[in-house]
């Protein structure tokens, strides 16, 4: 196992950085996230002609087919400056959907323009319930002759608000879940942003009467769980690429504050309870990027990791929080405030939480595998 990133991998990672660093201080996050848009089309278009928003899809769909440590080089950069783009529901969530399973015409039609910048998507997935299972999606699909009526609220649906096209999974009677491709812009479709806690675009969507031809059914008639399911640990382990790198910015952002911050005469740093926080908190990032740099080697060769994906997100869930936590306490009550820019990704690691999966649901999954 070489977990070593290659001389272009390094030169992604040292772009990545530089590219956010300017393009994204935490000043303008705040700006993004007070947007109505609550993502920057400047940012997104660089990102498309840098050949990031491509990076996985073949030549013939506009991309550079390459290995799945380069999303999460590009991940863990997001990550680190907390840039709200939907980069994470448009390429890793949709586009890993689109090129497992969709037609030949689909992945002509959405994947270069997904590439090139010109196609925003987001899943349409949980509903009022918020749960993660099959039985959690009861949205019903009419059949209509040659086409489907979907009707009800779809919940928690990422950058909704700003997408072209929606990947909606509903029930069709007699078949079982489907993904429709929606237009998002269907006069029936009532979109809203909901308040969180990470300032994000997480949207309620209401269909009402959304007609759809069935040309628009991506993958088989009711296999839609089963895409859903296949993508899901992917999906889980480049958030989790995401969250360690805001990990890392916490640590780095906490350590060199510990060392300006003065109290009776000397940096706080120098205080053992300080450096006992700061040991802790160096030691859950370490261990848990370690864990992704192997997941991810073990996609790049083709192996399952249904359960370390599982693994891996329980435990970044907790550690993404108890570093953020950890942080804030070291900054005191400024931490929390709007102006610290620790509270920035302090708010991210709760909302991140629920991403792909909360500790809970993964701790039964990986319980369920277990064979004892």
């Amino acid at each position: 196992m070489n977990l070593d990133f290659t001389s272009e991998q390094e030169m992604l990672k040292e772009s990545a950085s530089k590219f956010f660093a300017n393009e994204c201080p935490f000043s303008k996050v705040r700006e993004i996230e007070e947007s109505i848009e609550g993502y920057s089309p400047e940012i997104w278009g660089k990102m498309a002609e840098l050949g990031w928003l491509g990076v996985l899809f073949p030549e013939e769909y506009g991309g550079f087919e390459g290995e799945f440590m380069d999303i999460v080089i590009i991940q863990e950069a997001i990550g680190k400056a907390v840039c709200p783009s939907p980069f994470f529901s448009t390429v890793i969530q949709c586009g890993l959907i689109i090129l497992e399973d969709g037609s030949e015409m689909q992945k002509n039609d959405l994947l270069e323009k997904i590439s090139e910048g010109r196609l925003i998507m987001a899943l349409a997935q949980y509903e009022e319930e918020g749960s993660y299972l099959a039985s959690g999606i009861q949205m019903e699909a009419r059949h209509d002759n040659d086409s489907y009526i979907l009707n009800g609220t779809k919940m928690f649906v990422a950058n909704a608000n700003i997408a072209d096209r929606l990947l909606v999974a509903a029930r069709v009677v007699d078949a079982g879940i489907t993904l429709f491709l929606v237009d998002a812009k269907d006069k029936g479709i009532t979109c809203a942003k909901m308040p969180t806690i990470g300032m994000d675009n997480t949207c309620e969507v209401i269909f009402d009467e959304v007609k759809v031809p069935a040309s628009d059914i991506l993958g088989e008639k009711g296999k839609g769980w089963e895409i859903l399911e296949k993508m899901a640990p992917k999906a889980a382990v480049a958030k989790c690429a995401e969250m360690a790198g805001g990990c890392k910015t916490s640590i780095d952002m906490t350590a060199a504050y510990a060392k300006e911050r003065e109290q009776y005469g000397k940096p706080i740093g120098g205080f053992q309870i300080i450096q006992h926080y700061m040991a802790d908190m160096l030691l859950a990032y370490d261990t848990s990027q370690n864990y992704l740099y192997r997941v991810t080697w073990m996609i790049d060769e083709s192996l399952d990791v249904s359960k370390e994906a599982s693994i891996l997100k329980a435990r970044l869930n907790e550690k993404y929080k108890f570093i953020t936590e950890r942080a804030v306490q070291i900054h005191g009550a400024i931490g929390t405030t709007r102006e610290c820019d620790i509270g920035l990704f302090y708010r991210r690691a709760k909302s991140c939480e629920y991403i792909m999966g909360d500790t809970g649901f993964h701790y039964e999954k990986i319980a369920q595998g277990l064979d004892i």
